[in-house]
């Protein structure tokens, strides 16, 4: 065999693989998903069983009216056998409606437990992920997955599930009768499964990568919409919106296509179906109708067989749409429970060590850390920030100011060595203790939906009215939030519609200070800001930042002046370090930007 025969064997090998290990994790989700409804499911499984052999159960009846309730009421004028074959049916078809509308409430609650109990470990695994999984995996693929695909799983759960139980206890109750009625007729069915089962097996391969480009194509379509309302600004603000609705419009395209292909494909199913019905119910009806000529069956019983006949083949296209929905759900709860597999890069420590009183002080000791393996961002590297201390860091974009911050955050691990809070590796820390004694504020300041205090008292779930005032009062933003329409009950809406960027910096900084944390980080936090603005915020800043460890990231270097110590960092190495006033009567690097800098004021 070549070379290349090989390679593509081994690859086929991980395909298989891979696809094996895919449909175990989803069963070992959709088996917790289950676990604990077990009981209303065997109770479900137990009615939709004797509602079916109710249903079932008609043409038997009728078969047994005209074979023996007619000619008892002919020859003997009497009426029990046949009143009583009436009274049968009616009640049979009485209790499989009854049964069915419980089946169909019991099967819906519990689809929407299922789902609920999804939605719920999606969005509570996603917020425990580490920020790296949320800087790699878009916005849009997320979203997709709490929509698109869980709403293609509960389809699924709402009526593909009823259609595969109801159609196989159908078939099968039917063949059963008809082989009890007529064993003749019964095997004609089974050699219409011949057929029915090749139409099958092929629209089983034509529909596996035609239903699965429609999957793609739909999500494609997502998140080109979510990514373009989510980025509107930068569209408007380079004039994106043609350019976006050719893309769009081509997407879109594309997925009608691969639905048109979708509909071609049922439209020979469908047909082939019925097809294959009639001719087993015209060589029943045949071979019937000569046996009943020659006496060897009777006439009710051919109409049973035949009325079975022609409803055997109606789930089968029900099992057929199952199908279509099943390939749909099993790619979404693949996709589901590839994120819930997910790890933590920042995984909590086993054995939590307690920061009884927090100083501040922040240590990097030999740490070395990478994005990925291919390129480092910081060599070893050493810091020492004493507690109380506050850092202006600059440089050049891409020095590694914004990594060292998040470092300190710990919203990343390093790659070796540690990060110490008060001689501590962050790592070993608690993560109520880390996110109360570590804050970081950046140049997005985000408000949530809801009021200005709201989004102040973040920092302080339990705060009072009086301590969100306070805070705000402390960072200079109580006078702007009392000239708001309802002071601090007004609804900043989404992304702080109703603030100006100013405005919303100072709300982060008060939400910075009444979480009171011993380590304050400002990454770019008046980066977006216009100059009166910026003197706003400035003034804020003094006192949040008093008595508390400060790293300040900016490129402006107004905020500088504000430290007690600048660190210079070119590609991910301090090549100054030392007060400002210093650093700026020297000849070295801070020494130019900040010439550069005074001379852009001029």
């Amino acid at each position: 065999m070549s070379v290349a025969g090989v390679e593509g064997e081994e690859r086929n090998d991980l395909n298989k693989s891979e696809s094996r290990q895919l449909r175990q994790r989803s069963v070992r989700l959709l088996g917790s998903l289950l676990r604990p409804l077990r009981g209303k499911v065997a109770w479900t499984f137990v009615i939709v069983v004797i509602s079916t052999a109710a249903q079932i159960a008609g043409p038997a009846l009728i078969a047994f009216g005209i074979n023996v309730g007619l000619p008892s009421l002919v020859k003997y004028s009497n009426w029990t056998p046949l009143v009583g074959t009436v009274i049968a049916y009616l009640v049979a078809a009485a209790l499989g409606a009854w049964l069915i509308s419980s089946y169909t409430v019991l099967s819906a609650r519990i689809s929407q437990a299922i789902l609920i109990d999804l939605r719920k470990r999606v969005f509570r695994h996603t917020q425990l992920l580490s920020l790296e999984f949320h800087e790699t995996y878009t916005s849009g693929r997320i979203i997709a997955r709490q929509t698109s695909d869980l709403d293609t799983i509960r389809e699924l759960l709402d009526s593909g599930i009823n259609q595969l139980i109801q159609g196989i206890l159908y078939m099968g109750f039917i063949a059963i009768a008809m082989f009890s009625l007529d064993w003749v007729s019964g095997v004609v069915l089974v050699a219409a499964l011949v057929p029915l089962y090749f139409l099958a097996r092929w629209f089983q391969k034509s529909s596996n990568s035609l239903f699965r480009l429609t999957r793609v194509t739909s999500a494609r379509v997502i998140v080109h919409f979510v990514e373009t309302m989510t980025g509107i600004r930068a569209v408007k603000a380079f004039r994106k919106e043609k350019r976006n609705e050719d893309e769009f419009g081509q997407l879109v395209e594309d997925y009608r296509a691969a639905n048109g292909k979708t509909i071609q494909l049922f439209g020979i199913f469908d047909p082939g179906l019925v097809l294959i019905g009639n001719l087993a119910l015209a060589a029943i009806l045949l071979f019937g109708g000569l046996r009943v000529a020659t006496g060897g069956v009777e006439i009710g019983t051919l109409l049973a067989v035949l009325l079975y006949t022609r409803q055997f083949f109606g789930p089968a296209e029900e099992m057929a749409m199952f199908y279509n929905s099943y390939q749909s759900a099993s790619s979404a709860l693949e996709k589901i429970s590839g994120v819930l597999e997910e790890e933590p890069s920042v995984p909590d420590p086993v054995r939590p060590v307690d920061l009884r009183t927090a100083k501040g002080r922040v240590t990097f000791d030999q740490v070395e850390f990478a994005y990925n393996n291919d390129r480092i961002v910081l060599p070893t590297f050493d810091l020492d920030i004493p507690a109380g201390q506050t850092i202006a860091m600059v440089g050049s974009t891409g020095a590694g100011k914004s990594t060292l911050a998040k470092l300190i955050s710990r919203f990343y691990d390093p790659t070796k060595g540690e990060v110490q809070l008060d001689g501590i590796d962050l790592r070993k820390l608690h993560p109520k203790d880390l996110r109360r004694a570590i804050v970081m504020v950046t140049q997005e300041a985000y408000l949530f939906s809801g009021t200005v205090a709201d989004n102040i008292s973040l920092g302080k779930p339990d705060a009072t009215r009086a301590e969100i005032a306070l805070a705000a009062k402390a960072v200079g933003a109580h006078e702007f939030i009392q000239s708001l329409p309802d002071g601090y009950d007004t609804d900043v809406n989404k992304r702080g519609g109703r603030v100006s960027a100013g405005q919303r910096q100072l709300l982060s900084f008060a939400r910075a200070f009444i979480a009171d944390p011993v380590v304050l980080i400002l990454d770019e936090a008046t980066a977006s800001l216009d100059i009166p603005s910026e003197r706003l915020v400035q003034e804020g800043l003094q006192t949040l930042l008093a008595d508390r460890t400060a790293i300040i990231i900016a490129h402006r270097l107004s905020t500088v002046a504000i430290a007690d110590r600048v660190l210079v960092m070119e590609h991910g190495v301090i090549v100054e370090d030392g007060p400002p006033n210093e650093l700026i009567a020297g000849t070295g690097r801070f020494a130019q930007l900040h010439a550069a800098w005074r001379d852009s004021l001029v």
